[in-house]
């Protein structure tokens, strides 16, 4: 068996990694592109579900979004694991908590990334609570307290 020197193991190791490194580490969206539409449709869903008072279609839409974030590698990690655990939630309460901890992840990543919001979807914030959210349309519609609670319009658009 013939031996590899130091060089050419790392020649090896460094053409493998080439070759897969942009799955690995996939490329990060241009500063002042608009954040995926793959994490923010779904996630337009659910708000727009807490806001009615429920939870339907929760989980698969949570899931879409885990999914979406895992494709977007290391960085939207913190995203994955907020719609992971939203996911795995089967109470209103639960929902809204989970949803601000997603809803936080997701702000924190469209800043660190210098992404900005499609056109038509503002971030709003709940003085409250002190969490973000995005929403679509002119009319604040708060997630965190839905309709059937007078903080229903709560909060300011950033």
């Amino acid at each position: 068996m013939k031996s590899l020197t130091l060089v050419t193991l790392l020649a090896v190791v460094a053409a493998g990694a080439a070759g897969c490194n942009e799955k690995v580490f996939p490329k990060a969206p241009p500063e002042g592109s608009e954040m995926s539409r793959a994490i923010l449709d779904p996630y337009l869903k659910i708000e727009a579900a807490l806001v009615d008072d429920n939870i339907d279609g929760l989980r698969a839409n949570a899931g879409d979004i885990a999914t979406a974030a895992t494709a977007l590698g290391a960085p939207a990690m913190r995203i994955d694991t907020a719609a992971v655990q939203l996911a795995a939630v089967t109470e209103i309460a639960d929902a809204r908590d989970r949803f601000g901890a997603l809803s936080e992840a997701i702000d924190t990543y469209m800043t660190g990334m210098k992404l900005k919001a499609p056109e038509g979807v503002k971030v709003a914030f709940c003085p409250m609570l002190r969490k973000p959210w995005l929403q679509e349309g002119e009319t604040l519609a708060n997630p965190y307290y839905g309709k059937s609670n007078d903080m229903a319009t709560c909060g300011s658009f950033r």
